[in-house]
């Protein structure tokens, strides 16, 4: 990762945030996007990029070109923003279904677009996005999300096909990641059996490094204990 310049979306939430302070432990500068306002002053090695709906195509261009302007460059793109929604498809709202699509496809899809063009000027541009293991077996009430995050599966494929030999591009499918949120939604469960993000972060910034050079369009299952 060492003076590697990355973005990581959504990197207020739990996943973000521990991506992006491990890759910038390891000498890579990041930039973090995410809806929430930013917090800190931009320095060297870091930058912050709050406010942003990434949802919309504008918004997801004029940060990520931010980003690389900062830097200077951009090597990797890690597609973290999203979210998760419960509901049944007899008694749910269509709407779920809408914001679902919004929060988990548009985001990366945006985003990504928005980063090709830097990502293709590097020696070793990449994109890592986040699918999901529940989407390759939809249960009950997981209809909206699981769907979303199928597309995020078939949106990996189709880019890592269209940019081979330019930028790699890949998923992880985590299992029930061991936050504080998910702890307390269910409460009963085995967390020993869930994946933590810093397991989790390991397997993006391998995916993100020169060493995962000869990897694209693969969907890796993480923490597949459930």
């Amino acid at each position: 990762m060492q003076d590697k310049a990355l973005i990581v979306t959504g990197a207020r939430g739990a996943l973000g945030k521990v991506v992006a302070e491990i890759a910038q432990s390891r000498g890579a500068r990041v930039a973090c996007i995410d809806h929430a306002p930013s917090q800190n002053p931009a320095s060297t090695d870091r930058i912050e990029i709050g406010g942003i709906d990434l949802s919309d195509v504008a918004q997801a261009k004029t940060a990520v070109d931010a980003a690389a302007k900062h830097f200077g460059r951009l090597d990797a793109l890690i597609n973290i923003a999203g979210g998760f929604a419960f509901e049944t498809i007899g008694d749910g709202d269509i709407q779920t279904w809408q914001r679902m699509h919004a929060l988990n496809v548009l985001t990366a899809l945006n985003a990504s677009r928005a980063a090709l063009p830097h990502l293709a000027a590097s020696s070793a541009g990449r994109i890592v996005n986040i699918g999901a293991l529940g989407a390759l077996q939809a249960g009950s009430g997981m209809g909206p999300y699981a769907a979303s995050k199928a597309s995020v599966h078939r949106l990996t494929e189709a880019l890592a096909n269209e940019w081979k030999g330019k930028v790699t591009v890949n998923a992880v499918l985590p299992s029930i990641i061991d936050t504080a949120a998910n702890r307390a939604d269910m409460p009963k469960a085995d967390f020993s059996k869930w994946v933590t993000p810093q397991e989790l972060a390991e397997v993006i910034l391998f995916l993100a490094s020169d060493a995962a050079s000869g990897v694209t369009g693969a969907l890796i299952p993480v923490g597949g204990r459930i």
